[in-house]
């Protein structure tokens, strides 16, 4: 039987807690929580996910795995924008701003991409990616999942990532593809 893996959320969001407990629900996490973490203005996604990671080693639990993640969208039209620049692109507007964006453009292709870094007490860090391939709809479709969830058609499917609904997205999501990859790093 596999011990227990304790681990520390590198996030002050709740709604990040509850998707790395669908992740991950065989480990025991807690929320890092309301402190007053760095700027992510590291040029890849491992960079921001370190350095949330980082922040958590320093501040969080001595005995505990500190796990943090970054994520984004690329979008072929947009030149691989907004990438690791995603949530500040998008302002909470992320379905508006990137049909917007897309108004007219015939290269619908996308990805998803996650980087998932944990550091373990001792300081080693182990990392997953996750990419998911797709096309970006001209209309939103689906009510579950968030981001660009409701546009986002992932390759091989029909539907959007939001109409193929939340237990879809826990098996095949860019999220949860870096997840497994993160636990083959961990060898747990």
């Amino acid at each position: 039987m596999a011990a227990l893996i304790h681990a520390t959320v590198c996030s002050a969001n709740p709604h990040k807690l509850e998707e790395f407990e669908a992740l991950f629900p065989d480990w025991d996490l807690e929320l890092l929580g309301n402190a007053e973490f760095p700027p992510e203005d590291g040029e890849t996604y491992a960079a921001n996910a370190l350095i949330k990671a980082r922040y958590g080693r320093r501040v969080g639990p001595a005995d505990r795995l500190m796990v943090a993640d970054d994520s984004g969208i690329e979008v072929a039209a947009l030149g691989g924008a907004p990438g690791v620049h995603t949530a500040r692109w998008a302002d909470g507007r992320h379905v508006e701003r990137l049909l917007g964006a897309l108004a007219g453009a015939p290269d619908r292709h996308a990805r998803y991409v996650c980087e998932l870094v944990a550091l373990t007490p001792d300081g080693v860090d182990a990392r997953g990616t996750g990419v998911l391939a797709g096309q970006i709809a001209l209309t939103p479709a689906g009510d579950e999942g968030f981001g660009f969830d409701p546009v986002f058609v992932p390759d091989g499917e029909t539907q959007t990532v939001a109409a193929l609904g939340n237990d879809w997205k826990a098996e095949r999501s860019h999220r949860a593809l870096a997840a497994k990859a993160l636990r083959t790093a961990l060898d747990v």
